[in-house]
């Protein structure tokens, strides 16, 4: 190479580091905001931040180097989540993720312009959180958790696994807009079954045990646990209520079985977690909320406890185990 050619070359060379180290220091760090309706030392919870994280991670985002978290677990009550929903909007940050109904409607009144993406909402359109699922409209979008007629499958397959039970207590939180259309799901199918329903609240723990204590008194009696954020909160009492009084139950969730309630039917909520990290990924790198078409589960599971089905006295029948995803043992 010839001197005056090296001399072009290490100048231009020279020239592009300054610019390199200015576009280095000018990728500032972004800033995720996080409030779920559980308690911050809930296993499932942690389940769920964890698959966020990782999935993050896999998409090029890594917390400490160009992204921060702000997480707000709260529990359900309400003051609280207000509280953590005006905290998180004042922090400015790029998008929030918010979990179920309880986080994303102080959300919402508390900012229309902060970037929301939500996970375990039923009913986006009828709560007034989105216009439509195709074209939310507005700064929020994310990922439902059923649709209301699973109400009608969770009854269908509690008279199967229990054909001897006739009536059955519903627990459902009357203060979402799930619970009511979950229970009436559960009872456009309820005559055809011979069942009678029951609606129970859960609105706190002494509600939930004296409705099912005195629910429990008389025989064929069988429990339907509706997908809420109280019933998770409260699922070890849930749980062991239904052992005690040898109820036979259906749960929304598998985390209710391995916990030890009997069998489990609905969307895989970690798996939402890991999707929600994509939403939060293209809106950190400049699409908007408002033009993310809403998404509904894709991964369901059913879940058996075969340890509690004994303890019950319940044969369960081959069909159901042969469609479980996961039998436990």
């Amino acid at each position: 190479m010839r001197r005056r050619q090296f001399i072009t070359l290490l100048g231009g060379a020279a020239a592009a580091w300054p610019l390199a180290a200015r576009a280095q220091q000018g990728q500032r760090m972004r800033r995720i905001g996080v409030l779920m309706a559980t308690n911050a030392d809930d296993a499932e919870a942690q389940a769920r931040i964890a698959a966020f994280e990782r999935s993050l991670q896999q998409l090029g985002w890594t917390v400490g180097k160009n992204v921060r978290i702000d997480y707000r677990l709260a529990g359900i009550d309400a003051d609280t989540l207000r509280k953590y929903a005006a905290e998180l909007v004042a922090l400015a940050p790029d998008v929030i993720l918010a979990q179920s109904s309880p986080s994303i409607a102080p959300l919402l009144q508390a900012t229309r312009t902060v970037p929301i993406v939500f996970t375990l909402v039923a009913d986006p359109v009828g709560a007034g959180y989105v216009d439509s699922l195709a074209h939310p409209g507005g700064n929020a979008t994310g990922f439902t958790v059923f649709e209301y007629s699973i109400g009608g499958k969770w009854l269908e397959l509690l008279k199967e696994i229990a054909p001897r039970v006739t009536r059955v207590a519903v627990l459902r939180e009357a203060a979402v807009a799930a619970g009511p259309a979950q229970f009436g799901a559960a009872q456009t199918v309820a005559p055809s079954l011979g069942v009678e329903l029951r609606p129970v609240g859960t609105r706190d723990a002494g509600e939930i045990e004296r409705a099912i204590t005195a629910f429990a008194r008389e025989v064929n009696s069988g429990l339907l646990v509706t997908g809420s954020s109280s019933a998770t909160l409260h699922r070890d009492l849930i749980v062991a209520l239904a052992a005690r009084y040898r109820l036979p139950a259906v749960y929304f969730n598998r985390f209710f079985v391995t916990a030890g309630g009997l069998i489990s039917y609905g969307a895989d909520y970690v798996d939402q977690f890991r999707r929600a990290s994509g939403y939060v990924d293209r809106i950190l790198k400049g699409e908007k909320p408002a033009d993310l078409p809403v998404q509904a589960p894709v991964k369901y599971e059913l879940v058996v406890n075969l340890k509690t089905a004994k303890a019950l006295g319940l044969e369960l029948p081959a069909s159901v185990l042969a469609r479980a995803d996961e039998v436990i043992e």
